[in-house]
């Protein structure tokens, strides 16, 4: 079991430790729901340091990128990020990432923690343009300051304007008094919010700093726990639940990071299924009837006949329901349409939505 450099720090402050993608990770500490609500009204940090970082660099990297990632990266200017996927061979996804560009020839790609050698080795196995390949995860840490008083929260602590900062943007500056830190507004929560990544070794004394100038907006740290529930109340797909190896981008409602003007690992068959048609699509839905959906549980149809697989489902603590996400069959991806969730054997109604659940 791998630690990150703050694995103490969430020891020291009460947290319910768990494995996760390797790692032994805080999944809450006061509890999911206020841990939740904190962030949706206020701020709240969580350590993401498991996450994997690569760097690549020279004059083909943008080639490389091209090749291994769905969406176009070439519209990319310095201080963008972009959401991707890397197809694989076979339909189906190796890993949803984000890529940054540093400038011409340099791009940070940020990975999910569960596939960093497996997205090392893919990435890798089309690496014929020469481009220099540096894993950095081990010695990067990530936290992610996610609620819509994260700024003021921060911004005591960088010369970085943070509230001019645009979704989908990058900064790097001095942050609690450290150079060359990386400040972005990506977000996983549809809080608002910034992701810090900066050198390990310096973990203890941003965390410190971040708690003691976000004093005054009520700041907390939040567990992995919450940061389920919240991507989830926004329709965002997590790697392993909503996609995987065998789901295509295009079931998945990631069209439009499924860029068919350039040329990409398995781009061909997927334009080929695109026009064919699809035969199932990730859907949300929201529960009807009492019942809370969990991940693989059955989808039926009103004669109890299998229409799909659950992805992900919770409680919802914004909207004080049960919503979940899953495949059914295209026919009924129809905002509206009736399903049921076989819940302890029991067909559970349901009511296909649309995307997001929260809308803020």
């Amino acid at each position: 079991m791998k630690n990150t450099a703050l694995t103490e720090k969430h020891i020291s402050l009460g947290a319910k430790m768990v494995p996760f993608a390797g790692f032994n990770m805080p999944i809450q500490y006061e509890g999911i729901n206020a841990e939740h609500q904190t962030v949706r009204s206020a701020v709240g940090v969580f350590d993401v340091s498991h996450m994997g970082e690569f760097i690549l660099k020279g004059e083909k990297a943008l080639d490389l990128i091209q090749k291994v990632t769905s969406n176009d990266a070439a519209k990319l200017v310095d201080g963008k990020v972009q959401y991707s996927c890397l197809p694989n061979e076979t339909g189906g996804i190796v890993d949803d990432l984000l890529v940054y560009r540093i400038d011409t020839t340099t791009y940070m790609l940020v990975v999910n923690a569960s596939n960093i050698q497996k997205d090392w080795d893919w990435i890798s196995k089309f690496n014929s343009f020469g481009v220099e390949m540096k894993d950095i995860s081990a010695r990067t840490s990530l936290l992610a300051v996610q609620g819509p008083k994260a700024a003021a929260a921060l911004q005591s602590l960088t010369d970085v304007d943070l509230s001019s900062m645009e979704y989908y943007t990058f900064r790097k500056g001095k942050f609690a008094g450290i150079d060359n830190v990386l400040i972005s507004a990506t977000g996983y929560t549809g809080a608002g919010g910034f992701e810090l990544y900066f050198d390990a070794e310096q973990s203890e004394q941003v965390w410190d700093a971040i708690f003691k100038a976000g004093e005054p907006y009520g700041i907390k740290p939040i567990g992995l726990g919450a940061r389920d529930t919240l991507r989830l109340e926004m329709g965002f797909c997590l790697y392993g639940n909503d996609i995987d190896d065998t789901t295509s981008p295009l079931e998945a409602g990631l069209g439009w990071i499924t860029k068919f003007t350039k040329d990409f690992v398995n781009a061909e068959q997927l334009a080929a299924q695109k026009a064919a048609g699809l035969n199932r699509k990730l859907v949300g839905f929201e529960m009807v009837e009492r019942g809370i959906p969990r991940h693989g549980y059955d989808i039926v149809n009103g004669e109890g006949g299998k229409i799909g697989v659950v992805t992900s489902g919770t409680q919802s603590p914004s909207l004080q329901k049960a919503i979940g996400m899953g495949y059914v069959e295209s026919g009924l991806a129809v905002e509206g349409t009736e399903i049921f969730i076989n819940i302890r054997n029991a067909a559970v109604k349901a009511q296909v939505v649309k995307l997001p659940f929260y809308k803020a």
